[in-house]
């Protein structure tokens, strides 16, 4: 396929971010080799960024910071810090973003941006929404998620510092009341939020 032809398919699909095998369906490639070849000529004549190993992103209208958070990474949501921040919690802005991920702790570092995920188990992860195109907790499980994990000693933040004027009591009360841990159990009531 010729190259303006790629591009104006590129175009059409209004996806900021590619694999190799979404780009070997819209391309009507037949061959991985040839789909892996493709998207390798197209990052050289930066038409596509590489964002990791068979994920890339459309060069001309490339994806915000949170939608490479949850493509690099999947599944996951943006918690943590970097919501806490969003939602107005947390006043300053964190250098990684940060996310949480049923999976295995990960970093990636990508279009000169860092990218933290955090393991939290399948039991907890919900508590999200899709704004725009992307994943993001809610103000009230960006805070569950944060006291979890500082519970657990892999974080560590300053509550005295957080503006909890933005989260809604009872949805806090309500969370608070799903996770089973001892731990996050004793620091909650610590908290007295």
């Amino acid at each position: 396929m010729r190259l303006d032809r790629t591009i104006k398919r590129l175009q059409q699909c209004k996806r900021k971010t590619f694999t190799t095998q979404d780009l070997k369906k819209l391309l009507e490639i037949q061959q991985d080799n040839t789909a892996y070849k493709t998207a390798e000529s197209l990052v050289r004549k930066e038409f596509l960024l590489r964002l990791r190993k068979g994920l890339f992103a459309f060069a001309f209208s490339p994806p915000e910071d949170f939608e490479v958070a949850n493509a690099l990474y999947s599944p996951s949501y943006i918690s943590l810090e970097t919501a806490l921040n969003v939602h107005g919690i947390l006043s300053q802005f964190p250098y990684p973003i940060t996310s949480v991920t049923p999976r295995k702790t990960r970093k990636f570092q990508t279009l000169d941006k860092e990218f933290e995920y955090v393991h939290l188990q399948k039991g907890l992860f919900w508590g999200y929404e899709k704004k725009g195109a992307f994943l993001i907790a809610q103000p009230e499980k960006a805070l569950m998620d944060q006291i979890y994990l500082v519970s657990k000693g892999w974080r560590k933040i300053n509550f005295e510092e957080l503006d909890y004027s933005g989260c809604d009591r009872k949805i806090l009360k309500t969370m608070a009341s799903k996770i089973a841990y001892p731990p996050f159990q004793a620091l909650w009531k610590e908290l007295k939020l």
